[in-house]
Formats: C-alpha cells, sequence, structure tokens
C-alpha cells in the first residue's frame, strides 16, 4: 500500500499529521475522515528499534503512515528514516533528493514498495528548485526525478504562501510529465490550507499532500489535535 492507493479527497488530496502514538492517530484518522496519513519524524528516536516499534504500532491505525526526516528536513537523518522503514514496510518515507532512488532500490530489494519522495527547495524563482547548493530548473527535475524512478517531489520550505507561486508551477510541470505526488512542508495551517489547495487543485496533479506538523499539535503533549485536523479538513472540503 502507497499514496496513489489511498482514498483522497476530491481524488487527489491527502494531509499528513504526526502522530503520538495509536490512540493519537485512531483520534487523527477519525477526524480527518480517513483523508489522514500519520507520521513520525526520524529525529524523535535515539534508538532504531524504538522508531520501528511505532511505525508497527501506528500502523493498526492507518494503511499507510508516513516516516521524515525530522529536525526541519535534515538530510542527514536519511540513512535513520531508511532504516526505520527497512524494519516496519511504512508505506511512505522522506528522503533528500540525492538519496531518495538509492532507498527506493534498497526498499524493494527487500520486496517493500514504498513511495519515497524526493527533497527539493523553492529558490525563489518560479520554474527553478534547488538541490542542496544546487538550482535546477523544474523541469529537469522532474525528468530527472522519473527517470530515477521517484513519484514524489517533497518541497520544503512552502513558508505558507510565500513560494506558492513556484509551488503551483512544480505541480503543473508534474502532472504534465506524469509525476504522481507533490508534498508541500514548512508553515502550513487552517490560515492558508485553503488557498494552498485551491490554487494547485488545478494542476492535475494525481496526489497533492500537504505536511501540517507545528500548527496542530499541542505544545505540552506532544500530540496532534484531533479538533484541529478536523476543521482542515471542512476547509479543504469546501
Amino acid at each position: 500500500m502507497n499514496l496513489a492507493n489511498l482514498n483522497k479527497i476530491d481524488d487527489f488530496l491527502l494531509l499528513n499529521f504526526l502522530a503520538k502514538d495509536l490512540q493519537n492517530a485512531l483520534e487523527i484518522m477519525e477526524a480527518g475522515a480517513g483523508f489522514v496519513v500519520p507520521g513520525i519524524v526520524s529525529s524523535d528516536f535515539e534508538c532504531i528499534e524504538d522508531g520501528i516499534k511505532k511505525v508497527v504500532e501506528l500502523k493498526e491505525a492507518a494503511p499507510v503512515v508516513s516516516i521524515g526526516l525530522g529536525d526541519g528536513g535534515n538530510p542527514g537523518n536519511w540513512e535513520k528514516v531508511l532504516t526505520i522503514a527497512a524494519g516496519s514496510n511504512p508505506g511512505h518515507i522522506n528522503q533528500p533528493f540525492e538519496k531518495s532512488s538509492f532507498s527506493r532500490g534498497f526498499l524493494r530489494a527487500k520486496g517493500l514498495e514504498q513511495t519515497v519522495n524526493g527533497l527539493v527547495s523553492p529558490t525563489g524563482k518560479v520554474g527553478y528548485v534547488k538541490l542542496d547548493s544546487l538550482e535546477m530548473k523544474v523541469e529537469d527535475l522532474v525528468e530527472l526525478a522519473l527517470a530515477m524512478g521517484i513519484e514524489s517531489i517533497k518541497f520544503m520550505p512552502l513558508k505558507g504562501t510565500v513560494h506558492l507561486e513556484e509551488l503551483v508551477y512544480l505541480c503543473k510541470v508534474g502532472a504534465e510529465k506524469g509525476l504522481t505526488a507533490v508534498e508541500p512542508a514548512g508553515g502550513i495551517s487552517y490560515e492558508n490550507i485553503a488557498e494552498i489547495v485551491a490554487s494547485v487543485r488545478g494542476t492535475g496533479i494525481s496526489v497533492f499532500m500537504p505536511h501540517l506538523f507545528g500548527a496542530t499539535i499541542d505544545k505540552e503533549s506532544g500530540r496532534t489535535i484531533p479538533e484541529e485536523v478536523a476543521k482542515i479538513i471542512k476547509q479543504v472540503r469546501g
């Protein structure tokens, strides 16, 4: 099971929220009417085995669990994400673009078909993205991703709507060339999610999965607040 197989709002929209534990995952799945992919970030786990156990636990609530890099998308966590995934079959992992093809192949060799995204960053210029310190045209990036077997591009940091025009362009090109998914992250909240989804809706991208973390998490307990998830779902369903 991966992102493309899940039920989506208007057949294209999923939402990714962190889940503290099984109960929290069940709560946000219910609040999200099933259109939610619960997740963890690798930086929360010093021990790989603890991360594996957490993914297995969350998979009791959802068919796909996402493993994020953590530490603001720190590419140095790529191997930790991959090792947790190899032991837990989450269905979706986040990777730096440069490691995404290797990670997909590594997991496939273990019989694990996963959606593996490749992280790129905005440049401030429509039509270009950044890989580490290298700028690349969006068209070239998408063609490279497809040649590498990468189905999804993670676009971060979106900074709310600061880089929205760049995101829309990425989705349009991705849809035209056959990319399956685009996943924005960074500064996405109840206040701007409707605008972001509306802007992307007409691009034709098959799967669009915003990652909403900080704005929905209770700072004391570390749990995603189900009521906030429900509010966001209502916003994007109109």
